[in-house]
């Protein structure tokens, strides 16, 4: 196992919401989960960052100190370091360095299993190296293993620049083929009129956990951080209007997500720019939680996605004691439902709430089916609540209750009767 020590440094003239002690324990959530074996920490609160080596130089003595004492092998910054800063570490601690980005990219090349999710990672890991090919330092003779060299690039980096700028190419084109697949699965789900549901949140808040209890699928869980980075969608019949919806879980978010890592998966993050709704999953046991919730607010406006419907889930209640905390935390986060996805606690008033939110993008209306259009009655059976119907000489007379996605794809200027919601006429009669 590989000793590290973990530097956790607060800017002083940088607003922020956490703390340096919030700081610390998320770099050592994040350094858990490459299993490495934390020997020593240092914190410092810091009002200027040096050029040369982002602390200052006592701290690089008092570093390089407990370095030789404890026997490490990496020091890992919760900052992002220059290029210059990282090579000027190195050559004054003899350790390898490696800040939050790296151990973020070592994280997700650990835990990336598809082929577009291997592809993502090793482009962000080939850009975050480029810069960092010159001098001594980091450079690609070193990358022998460890913390911060693995993932599916790892063969790939004792190669030149030229070479590194020539994959990174490759890499985007293969990338915008595999996005070209998604666009045309995603462009079918639009087809079929159903509506979505994304489940979004901070890493390791249970989104995984929770697509299996409202789907009954099998995504593999762990307790660690974006344990998933490749989106899955499952399907599923709610009970009471008998209506199809999707739901997909996302990758996790971070606070400070850095901007190339957010493009690098943007073609994973578009289902929830696409998403009808979105369930944003908090771990109510997390002394982080608005913290944590101001991270995904920040992701979320960088996907221009901030203005969709959301419905708080406070996960986790069973590492929850009191109960007033799920009180006041029910109150913050208004529209809000408490659960633990791990053991289905209250997952049914999820549904319920499934289903009041699915009224919204529903109408009722008055259509005769020809007889010559079984198909389209068979879909509406399928996808729709059945209030009345009667067979007659020109076809079956059904008054139905209907997603609107599915009502605007099939009745867009077909002769409906007796529409109850006007809007609906004029919207997709007056304009075929």
């Amino acid at each position: 196992m590989e000793k590290v020590i973990l530097v956790t440094v607060k800017l002083a003239n940088k607003e922020q919401a956490w703390t340096l002690e919030e700081l610390s324990e998320e770099l050592n959530l994040l350094t858990k989960t490459i299993r490495a074996d934390v020997a020593g920490h240092i914190k410092c609160n810091l009002k200027k960052i040096s050029p040369a080596f982002y602390i200052g130089k006592g701290k690089v003595q008092e570093l390089a100190q407990l370095a030789r004492t404890t026997k490490a092998q990496t020091v890992i910054f919760n900052n992002d370091l220059t290029p210059i800063q990282q090579r000027n570490l190195e050559e004054e601690l003899g350790i390898k360095t490696i800040d939050r980005t790296q151990l973020i990219l070592d994280i997700f090349a650990s835990h990336a299993k598809t082929q577009e999710g291997k592809l993502q990672v090793e482009l962000a890991q080939l850009q975050y190296l480029l810069p960092r090919l010159s001098g001594k330092g980091i450079t690609l003779s070193r990358l022998g293993g460890g913390i911060g060299t693995r993932g599916p690039g790892e063969q790939k980096l004792e190669v030149d620049r030229r070479r590194i700028r020539k994959r990174v190419a490759y890499l985007k084109e293969e990338i915008e083929t595999l996005e070209s697949r998604r666009f045309e699965i995603r462009k079918k789900r639009t087809e079929n009129a159903l509506p979505t549901i994304a489940l979004v949140g901070y890493t390791n808040a249970g989104k995984s956990t929770l697509l299996n209890a409202l789907t009954g699928a099998q995504v593999k869980t762990k307790n660690e951080m974006f344990s998933t980075l490749d989106p899955v969608t499952k399907g599923i019949k709610l009970a009471a209007s008998r209506q199809n919806v999707l739901i997909s879980d996302t990758v996790g978010f971070l606070h400070n997500l850095p901007h190339h890592l957010i493009d690098a998966f943007r073609a994973t993050l578009e289902v929830v720019t696409e998403a009808d709704f979105l369930f944003i999953v908090l771990d109510v046991s997390s002394f982080l939680i608005d913290q944590q919730n101001d991270a995904i607010w920040e992701v979320l406006r960088r996907l221009n996605a901030e203005n969709k419907p959301v419905t708080y889930i406070l996960n986790k209640i069973d590492l929850v004691e009191d109960k007033n905390v799920l009180e006041r935390f029910s109150k913050k986060f208004l529209n809000s439902i408490t659960v633990s996805a791990k053991y289905m606690t209250d997952i049914d008033k999820l549904f319920d709430r499934i289903e009041a939110q699915l009224l919204n993008l529903t109408t009722t209306i008055k259509v005769v089916i020809p007889h010559t259009n079984m198909k389209l009655l068979n879909t509406l059976h399928q996808n729709g609540k059945i209030i009345s119907s009667e067979y007659r000489l020109d076809g079956v007379y059904l008054e139905v209750k209907l997603p609107v996605l599915i009502a605007k794809k099939f009745f867009k200027g077909m002769d409906v009767l007796e529409p109850k919601d006007n809007k609906f006429e004029e919207k997709f009669l007056k304009n075929p």
